[in-house]
């Protein structure tokens, strides 16, 4: 299985697991109860091959049902969606040659079963007092709210500190756009900026999912710290990438860019290289935005007549220079709204540079 699928199945399996779920409830009520559990999520063909004896059941789930079938040896497999137990008390069989590093029997038997079946399976140890999930290779083990929420604040923490410099050069290269002096460093710096952020807001999504109605605060200052970053992700790019025949997409860079390494992320020519810019030291190259970023800040202006905009003057430069009567000119742009826009980036220019010489 490619490695961001099963990431993704993970995250899907931390979500139904997660505090103020019933399976949460009935996993911490086996805990409690100091007895263990092996639960398979999900039931096909290859389940039932490996499972022997027990019982067929087919009830709804309920986590004291759980807590009670979990008295019993052997596992319990669910259905997909986890709103039947279908089987309790099940032996499982898997196939003894794929490799597990796991020590005890059942962490072992969970390891082995989640690889062979492709479902989660989820494991609680009696005497280590542990709750594990298994999905495809990886194993996860679940920690209690207070030790992610101090790891979460760690994280905010950071991505506060890296919003507050992105929204420095992010300002300093709307100041450099409107006087026509952006260098392939400046687009660099910010795009680098951007990703940072982006890596760190994904680290602590994966916080608040494991953290289910636990991470609800941490949910909302994320959402406040990372308002208009993926917007900007696609602007910044859409407005440098070169105009070749055979340019790569706004998408295709932003993989990119997520897939470069640390090291790479915090070298400018690297990132400069990815998104198809002169990437040789120094990078001092001039470069010219088209408008989409600047425009993306003007209010009620929709993505379509943005576009059409910026196909119709090419570049940031003849669109600032544009009367109300030229913008007209436009399709889709009536008396009204070439105002707005045009009082919209006087506004935009004069409050960049302000800023930036205060």
């Amino acid at each position: 299985m490619h490695h961001d699928d099963e990431q993704e199945r993970l995250r899907a399996t931390l979500a139904t697991i997660a505090p103020g779920t019933a399976m949460r409830d009935g996993l911490e009520r086996i805990l409690r109860g100091r007895t263990g559990a092996l639960i398979v999520m999900g039931h096909d063909r290859t389940v039932d091959a490996l499972a022997t004896g027990g019982f067929r059941l087919d009830v709804p789930f309920t986590s004291t049902a759980l807590r009670e079938l979990a008295k019993m040896d052997g596992a319990i497999v669910l259905s997909e969606d986890g709103s039947q137990i279908l089987r309790a008390a099940v032996h499982l069989m898997p196939d003894s040659s794929i490799p597990s590093e796991e020590t005890g029997t059942r962490h072992r038997t969970a390891d082995r079963v989640a690889k062979q079946t492709g479902w989660p399976v989820i494991s609680v140890s009696q005497s280590m007092q542990i709750i594990a999930a298994y999905v495809g290779q990886t194993r996860h083990v679940l920690e209690d709210t207070a030790s992610i929420l101090s790891r979460a604040n760690q994280a905010l923490a950071t991505l506060e500190r890296y919003k507050n410099r992105l929204d420095e050069v992010s300002s300093a290269l709307s100041a450099l756009e409107i006087e026509d002096l952006v260098t392939v460093r400046d687009v660099a710096v910010v795009l680098q900026r951007l990703e940072m952020v982006v890596r760190i807001a994904r680290e602590i999504e994966g916080y608040v999912l494991e953290l289910g109605t636990d991470g609800r605060l941490l949910s909302l200052q994320l959402d406040e710290l990372i308002t208009g970053v993926e917007l900007d992700r696609v602007m910044v790019v859409r407005d440098y990438r070169p105009r070749l025949r055979r340019r790569r997409s706004t998408e295709e860079i932003l993989d990119a860019l997520g897939r470069l390494g640390q090291g790479e992320l915090v070298d400018p020519g690297a990132v400069a290289a990815v998104v198809g810019l002169p990437s040789t030291e120094p990078l001092d190259s001039a470069l010219t935005p088209r408008g989409h970023r600047l425009l993306a800040r003007v209010p009620r202006l929709s993505i379509l007549v943005a576009d059409r905009l910026v196909e119709h003057f090419g570049s940031l430069q003849k669109l600032l220079a544009a009367s109300a009567e030229d913008l007209q000119l436009v399709d889709g742009v009536g008396e009204l709204r070439a105002r707005g826009v045009r009082e919209a980036l006087t506004r935009l220019a004069e409050s960049s540079v302000v800023d930036r010489y205060s």
